[in-house]
């Protein structure tokens, strides 16, 4: 039998999700694998040189669209229907996440972080609520967890990968938040894109940014509810994988250019390991 679509792609991206997603039955397994593909490419229409951008976005909604209505068109498609079948995913999911992809077409600066925060729930907890649904949950407060959890897992990216996305001439920093420490946009970008390490001024931005971060792992944390703790296996790994990935880009003194900061596999393998058995206890 070959591996289907969204297992490969999945595996082939070498994402954290990855090993998180070990720990879920098969059916489980790949169905996420599916939502995971399908968010991988939507988001490689804006991000990958020579994506499709728009074109792109519409052709992959199109067909998320005929995933609903059992009529997909693409091996991928299939994959994605089967896992629609299965899981009760909101169609609201799939559109906010292109709508959220669509953003980083148009937008290149937030000004505040509620606009911040607008992107982030489009791009990162429609996929965290879509992801719930495929765990299984029983208490509704779950969907708040999923939530600002995957709010947190977006900071981190910010805070790590604002040299790469300063390439693509892209901002997540909110530009409020510069003001405070004196620092404008154009600053900000060229140090990014010169790479080494930060300013003062930066670094205690990123600092900021970090601890923010951190808010919204505790918050997500509070708010996850004992009877859910044990389906969230997969997200609670996800969530200490990536405050483990904040806490060494902060340890480095918040490095701009590459490489990127991540961890060893061995080191994923053992936080994931951790995460679970603490997921499992009372």
């Amino acid at each position: 039998m070959t591996q289907r679509a969204s297992a490969r792609l999945t595996r082939q991206s070498r994402s954290s999700f990855y090993y998180a997603f070990l720990v879920l039955p098969r059916d489980k397994r790949e169905a996420i694998y599916a939502l995971y593909s399908f968010c991988r490419v939507v988001d490689d229409c804006v991000d990958e040189e020579g994506g499709e951008g728009e074109p792109g976005l519409r052709r992959w909604l199109a067909e998320a669209h005929r995933c609903y209505a059992g009529k997909p068109e693409t091996e991928l498609g299939q994959d994605l229907a089967l896992a629609l079948l299965q899981f009760p995913i909101p169609r609201s999911c799939l559109e906010d996440i292109v709508a959220g992809c669509r953003m980083d077409l148009t937008v290149r600066r937030y000004s505040t972080y509620a606009d911040l925060r607008l992107y982030c729930e489009r791009v990162a907890s429609a996929v965290g609520l879509a992801s719930i649904e495929i765990f299984g949950y029983e208490d509704p407060r779950t969907r708040d967890y999923a939530v600002e959890l995957a709010v947190a897992l977006q900071l981190t990216n910010i805070v790590r990968d604002v040299s790469a996305d300063a390439r693509r001439g892209r901002l997540y920093l909110p530009l409020e938040d510069l003001a405070r420490f004196g620092l404008t946009d154009r600053e900000v970008l060229n140090e990014a894109t010169n790479g080494g390490a930060p300013s003062p001024r930066l670094q205690a931005l990123l600092g900021f940014q970090a601890d923010r971060a951190r808010e919204q792992y505790a918050r997500a944390e509070a708010l996850l509810p004992a009877a859910d703790r044990k389906a969230m296996a997969s997200a609670e790994i996800m969530s200490a994988v990536y405050r483990a990935t904040l806490e060494k880009v902060v340890r480095r003194g918040f490095p701009l250019g590459p490489p990127r900061v991540g961890l060893s596999r061995p080191r994923k393998a053992w936080i994931a390991a951790r995460a679970l058995l603490r997921s499992r206890l009372p």
